[in-house]
């Protein structure tokens, strides 16, 4: 079922997926309290501590409604054009090209990734020259990591391809659909499971970045600062507790019924996906902030999804700190 999902969103043309966000965002109840979350990704394992923080955010009385959409540069176009009113990513570039003002108001993940090949075709990132690799999707940091790869290893890929999913990435890997892609801690360790010397992961190294963040327009953070909170101080209270106790994501999964429909072995992955990721520190405990802006600027000049100097690039262009220093001035620093 899963392989003939992604097919089918391989198939989708921009436009039609354009006009399917629409549809999904009309299907949305309009009511004033309710904030529309377009998140440009299938809900699986990877996310399943966002949509934890989503619930105690709604215990506060925040009502959240989530859609599901083809990429992650669908669910900013779905921002921009006032269709949702948070997205979930790292819009860097889109945030650039458009006049209405979008913001990143809350770091969530930094990039933690790892470009897997069959070894039966290549060993080394010397070999991916004038070959086809797959991502995410466009605009993502996924993508930027390759693109990055490409020009700090001399190579040029034949193709860049856009698969949404890091495990259906990883089951392209294992069926030999594809043979060279970027994939997550899970991704990686089910690779060495089914298929144990079958894969390379390749080198990356120097890569601190964000991968996905909440950002938003900046007049639907002026006028729901409220809420905002919120979501901020929920998120980060979650974060401090997925890193003090990378096992309480099983819990909450059950206490919410979070994707009920799990397979037996990606639920085993929970805890083990969640542990690697807060043993690497990989959730920003203070939401990432001007800081976090500044390494940003660096890596994605670098990988060609911004233009300009990093130095030269404002913080305020790209950010909105006053949720995050808001949320920090209640819950603490960590």
């Amino acid at each position: 079922m899963l392989k003939e999902f992604t097919r089918k969103l391989r198939g989708l043309s921009v436009m039609a997926a354009a006009v399917g966000v629409g549809l999904a965002m009309a299907a949305v109840s309009q009511a004033e309290a309710k904030v529309r979350v377009a998140y440009g990704d299938i809900a699986s394992v990877e996310n399943l501590h966002l949509l934890a923080a989503f619930e105690l955010a709604k215990e506060r009385g925040v009502e959240i409604e989530m859609t599901y959409l083809k990429s992650e540069d669908i669910a900013a176009q779905a921002v921009v054009s006032g269709q949702a009113d948070i997205g979930v990513g790292g819009p860097y570039a889109l945030m650039q090209k458009v006049k209405v003002p979008v913001r990143i108001f809350l770091q969530l993940s930094t990039l933690r990734f790892y470009p897997a090949v069959n070894a039966e075709f290549y060993k080394t990132w010397k070999d991916l020259n004038g070959q086809e690799v797959a991502v995410h999707s466009r605009g993502s940091g996924t993508e930027a990591i390759m693109k990055l790869m490409e020009e700090k290893q001399g190579i040029k890929f034949s193709k860049i391809s856009y698969i949404p999913g890091s495990e259906v990435r990883t089951g392209a890997l294992l069926q030999g659909n594809v043979k060279a892609t970027i994939v997550d801690a899970a991704g990686r360790r089910l690779l060495q499971e089914k298929a144990p010397g079958k894969f390379i992961i390749l080198p990356l190294d120097g890569i601190n970045a964000t991968d996905e963040a909440l950002f938003a327009r900046q007049d639907f953070l002026d006028k729901n600062p409220k809420d905002v909170d919120v979501i901020v101080e929920s998120v980060l209270t979650t974060w401090r507790e997925v890193t003090k106790n990378p096992a309480i994501v099983a819990e909450w999964r059950a206490k919410y019924k979070l994707l009920p429909d799990l397979p037996a072995d990606q639920v085993a992955e929970i805890t083990p996906y969640f542990t690697e990721l807060a043993e690497g520190k990989a959730f920003p405990l203070n939401g990432g902030g001007e800081a976090a802006a500044k390494d940003d600027f660096a890596f994605y000049t670098l990988s060609g999804q911004l233009q300009g100097k990093p130095d030269e690039l404002k913080v305020e262009d790209f950010w909105a700190l006053e949720p995050l220093n808001r949320a920090l001035a209640k819950v603490g620093t960590n």
